[in-house]
């Protein structure tokens, strides 16, 4: 079903406080352009589960779409002309009619909304103007990928107007990742994109990234008695570009000497019979990175047919197994070249702590610096987040949960 109420897409616990906020964003659409809104639509940030660190040599994620998101009230143009006035920033203008890469957007929404529109248009499908007022609570800088939320969203909204909800899911998401890499100027992987677009628990397998294979999962988290946390630890990204840009080239650098691109199809046997060898020619970082990849890559197997028989307990030890694999053998958890700052490695200390072997937690997203993720079960919940805000601040540990659909149009109440 392409259209949502907000009955089905928030929990009733939030219920009140979005009908607010959509509330609130149709009085701005209506200050700015003098009349109301016609059409509602919504796009979910994600968050990682597992398969740290995978996608990019074609490995295997588990991720989620998650109850926070950017929503959009809209009205059709004929005249071809897309205008997004975002809360707190410029409004963006892209005329449809030249989808050219343009040097000068690089890095803006303008070269998002342009390329979402590029990417429709190369597939074959409409496009026209209209005017956008959005909204967003993604955390920006959290691992929940608000620009993926923001591809995804555009490209719901010109599947609504202009495609009659004909243009699936998994195509909205490999449109958004066109946009952000031919056009932002961004060489993201997929999984971003794919979990905000198709929501819920998802697996996607990226053995060929062209045509990845996604599974999605029934599950329940919330039923179960648990709470998914993001903890922001408030360290910063910047000057950290080499450090995540080592992780995917070490790991392909060991896939070469197999005679492959990537680490995907190379199991952990071959890495460890010839283990002698690789630490001959690579650095140990860089194959303990390949040994936790293949590991990585069965873990989340082993997490998707434990969410799908309803199996939390093998869930969650997964989960943290996960973490300590990226703790001690990625080592994304903190940076070598600043061993002064560590905030994720108190932010893991202070769960194990307050968590006493009762649910999960590990690094989320990228690493380095930025958040860690836990599953905290509800007689925890009030000490986890007590805890982590002592740590790091007011307001630092978000209690969040797994929304059931992805991008989507939004039934006017």
């Amino acid at each position: 079903m392409p259209v949502h109420t907000l009955e089905e897409i928030y929990t009733p616990d939030v219920l009140t406080m979005q009908q607010h906020r959509y509330a609130d964003a149709m009085n701005e659409f209506a200050k700015l352009y003098g009349c109301e809104p016609t059409r509602i639509f919504s796009a979910p940030g994600r968050t990682e589960v597992g398969g740290n660190h995978t996608d990019h040599n074609h490995g295997k994620v588990l991720a989620a779409g998650v109850s926070l998101d950017v929503i959009a009230m809209v009205i059709p143009t004929e005249d071809g002309i897309i205008e997004v006035k975002s809360a707190g920033f410029p409004a963006d203008k892209v005329d449809t009619s030249d989808l050219s890469v343009i040097a000068g957007e690089e890095g803006t929404s303008a070269a998002l909304i342009r390329g979402v529109a590029a990417g429709f248009a190369k597939n074959g499908h409409s496009i026209g103007g209209f005017k956008a007022y959005t909204t967003s609570n993604v955390l920006k800088g959290s691992g929940l990928s608000s620009s993926a939320a923001f591809e995804v969203l555009i490209g719901n909204i010109l599947n609504g107007l202009y495609n009659e909800h004909s243009v699936s899911p998994v195509e909205i998401a490999q449109i958004s990742q066109y946009a952000e890499n031919v056009y932002f100027g961004k060489p993201s992987g997929l999984m971003d994109q794919m979990a905000s677009s198709v929501g819920g628990f998802i697996t996607i397998d990226f053995a060929d990234p062209a045509k990845p294979v996604i599974e999605e999962i029934n599950f329940d988290l919330a039923s179960a008695g648990f709470n998914l946390c993001i903890v922001d630890t408030k360290g910063s990204h910047a000057d950290l570009t080499p450090e995540y840009a080592a992780i995917p080239q070490e790991m392909k650098a060991v896939a070469g000497f197999f005679g492959r691109e990537v680490l995907g199809d190379i199991t952990k046997e071959q890495l460890l019979e010839a283990l002698p060898a690789l630490r001959e020619k690579f650095s140990d970082r860089a194959v303990l990175r390949a040994l936790h990849f293949a590991e990585e890559n069965l873990r989340v197997e082993v997490e998707k047919q434990a969410l799908a028989s309803g199996d939390l307990p093998a869930f969650l030890d997964t989960v943290k197994r996960s973490g300590r694999s990226s703790y001690m053998y990625l080592q994304n958890v903190f940076a070598a070249s600043d061993p002064a700052h560590q905030g994720l490695s108190v932010a893991l200390f202070i769960a194990e702590d307050v968590l006493q072997g009762e649910g999960a937690y590990r690094v989320h997203g990228g690493g380095f610096a930025g958040t860690i993720q836990a599953f905290v079960p509800d007689s925890r919940l009030e000490a986890f987040k007590s805890a982590m805000e002592n740590a790091f601040g007011e307001g630092s540990c978000y209690v969040l949960s797994i929304r059931p659909f992805g991008g989507t149009e939004v039934k006017k109440c």
